[in-house]
């Protein structure tokens, strides 16, 4: 067991964002390294089936939307929380930056939607907003799912909470991860059966997952 680092390993990663990796392997670096590479590998995995999940859901609160308020920009009429509308105001910003970078044309929009975040979709789901929208519209995205709503935004929201560790790269390991797996699907499958089918046939979490212990061994090598 090694309890130095590499010399590059802090200048690189930096002793703050590896000592979580050091404390799990119980101050053996170089486990604690192989932990950190199979980090990243299951958090590139993930990254799939978090998308579909996440872009399944935009769409399908977004159409019901458009329709209830017979509109493409809903937000102009919606009763929106201030938090929401703030959300939405920066989102409009954010699309209109990305214009001027690239060819000019008017502001449509499919350009706010697109820069609305997973956890504004899933906030619509929240207690705050089910008479003003889960109650009259956001339940009908649901089709496979006729349980209750708090139980669905507590599932979403755990998973806002696996995507944005995800994608700013921090540490996912300590998570019950087969647990996530299973409920991105659930969820996936309450919108879109058919997507979640298909990201199945490209999922590669499963293998990942049962590999990890042989990866920290040192008895498997780690990619990515």
């Amino acid at each position: 067991m090694s309890s130095h680092p590499p010399v590059w390993l802090h200048q690189a990663l930096s002793q703050a964002r590896f000592t979580p990796y050091r404390l799990a392997a119980s101050g053996d670096m170089e486990r604690a390294l192989r932990l950190y590479w199979w980090n990243v590998e299951v958090s590139a995995a993930l990254y799939g089936p978090l998308h579909c999940l996440e872009v399944a859901l935009r769409n399908a609160l977004n159409e019901r939307l458009q329709t209830a308020y017979d509109r493409a920009d809903w937000w102009e009429s919606a009763p929106l929380t201030p938090d929401g509308r703030f959300k939405v105001e920066r989102a409009q910003t954010n699309a209109r930056k990305n214009l001027r970078r690239g060819r000019r044309r008017p502001l449509v929009p499919d350009d706010v939607v697109a820069e609305l975040t997973f956890g504004f979709w899933v906030g619509l789901l929240s207690r705050t907003n089910d008479r003003a929208f889960w109650v009259p519209t956001l339940h009908r995205a649901f089709t496979g799912y006729s349980g209750r709503r708090d139980i669905l935004y507590k599932e979403f929201l755990s998973m806002v909470l696996l995507r944005n560790r995800v994608m700013h790269y921090e540490p996912v390991h300590h998570r019950d991860l087969r647990t996530d797996h299973l409920t991105v699907y659930r969820l996936m499958e309450y919108i879109r059966p058919e997507l979640a089918v298909e990201a199945r046939s490209l999922d590669r979490v499963p293998s990942v997952l049962a590999r990890r212990h042989e990866v920290c061994a040192g008895d498997h090598a780690c990619s990515f």
